[in-house]
């Protein structure tokens, strides 16, 4: 039996040739630049491997950047609409010295890759141009297979530390006691599953996080840009401590640090507008994670942890985008028609 039966719809309706949303146009710019972001980074990976499976992951990675932007050039030049800058060779020195082991490599991949997934998978039920969707399907259904071999790789490897585990539910429970809620007194429950996971996933982001801003301290050439690393640093590493402690508290493993998987490397790879941007940008979807945690969260403790973070990423993000503003480096995306500025004229 068919699980899906097929709908018919007038072709008319789906044509190409409809004229394209905000949606449709800021989700291909975003992709189009993060993907021209990741491609310059893992360019750079690429010339410093040596682990044969970590040198595949980086390429499947790296064709893939490829692959998504030649689509989105060629969706927007049929268009006629302008291609983004984005990251260009002047963006990274391909004969830098070795910054990064190779075991960063597979956790880094992990971390970007997630972030895309995140970018492709809210693109699929906003987008109604139906060669659009089709795109973003395919962003996204090769990404998640990247993700399967590098899970494999981390854990065929034992890059990591596994996510904790739990007893198995024998019945199913409903709550009864308003104290389910509590997090600072009376009677505190047990992390149950959900919030289990959302911690175990942001210490694991932010533990590679630190890593990069470590490294990226070490090689920036504006001090404004090296001393926002360094802050980002140091709040990455209150969040992990805070996650850390909720798992610890329960006995519950967690993920490791991987500082030392960067070199003492001082001779930058990357320019600082592509370092400043990167962290921006992911900063930025931390906000998105940290949401979604507190969205399946059920414990008051967990809330005040994750709206402090939240506060505190917001105002480096704003911090980040204005030194890039302030050094002409930030690409502006599509906007919409300025009403006031056309009736002042």
């Amino acid at each position: 039996m068919d699980l899906m039966k097929p709908i018919n719809i007038s072709s008319d309706k789906l044509s190409p040739d409809q004229p394209f949303t905000a949606v449709e146009l800021g989700k291909l710019w975003a992709t189009y630049v993060g993907n021209s972001m990741s491609n310059k980074i893992l360019s750079y990976f690429l010339k410093n491997v040596e682990d044969e499976h970590v040198k595949t992951l980086l390429e499947n990675g790296y064709n893939l950047t490829v692959n998504f932007m030649e689509t989105i050039e060629k969706i927007l030049t049929k268009e006629k609409i302008v291609v983004p800058v984005g990251f260009t060779a002047e963006d990274v020195n391909l004969g830098a010295p070795r910054l990064f082991e190779d075991q960063f490599y597979v956790h880094y991949l992990k971390y970007a890759a997630k972030a895309g997934l995140s970018l492709y998978a809210i693109a699929v039920p906003l987008v109604m141009r139906e060669d659009i969707r089709e795109f973003f399907i395919h962003c996204n259904s090769t990404t998640t297979i990247l993700l399967g071999q590098i899970n494999n790789v981390l854990l065929e490897k034992g890059y990591f530390i596994k996510a904790p585990t739990i007893p198995m539910p024998t019945k199913v429970d409903f709550i009864q006691k308003g104290n389910y809620l509590n997090g600072f007194f009376g009677d505190i429950r047990p992390l149950h599953a959900l919030e289990i996971t959302h911690l175990y996933d942001n210490i694991e982001n932010n533990i590679t996080s630190k890593a990069l801003l470590i490294g990226f301290s070490q090689v920036a050439k504006k001090e404004k840009v090296r001393e926002f690393f360094i802050k980002g640093k140091e709040i990455t590493d209150k969040e992990v401590q805070r996650f850390q402690d909720k798992l610890h508290k329960e006995n519950l493993p967690f993920p490791s640090q991987i500082d030392h998987l960067v070199t003492d490397c001082t001779f930058s790879p990357f320019s600082d507008r592509i370092m400043l941007f990167h962290k921006v940008d992911m900063f930025s979807i931390k906000i998105r994670s940290f949401a979604n945690s507190m969205a399946v969260n059920g414990r008051r403790d967990i809330a005040m942890m994750y709206m402090k973070s939240l506060t505190e990423v917001s105002l480096y993000v704003e911090d980040g985008a204005n030194i890039m503003i302030d050094h002409g480096w930030m690409e502006q995306p599509p906007k919409a028609i300025n009403r006031e500025d056309l009736s002042s004229k």
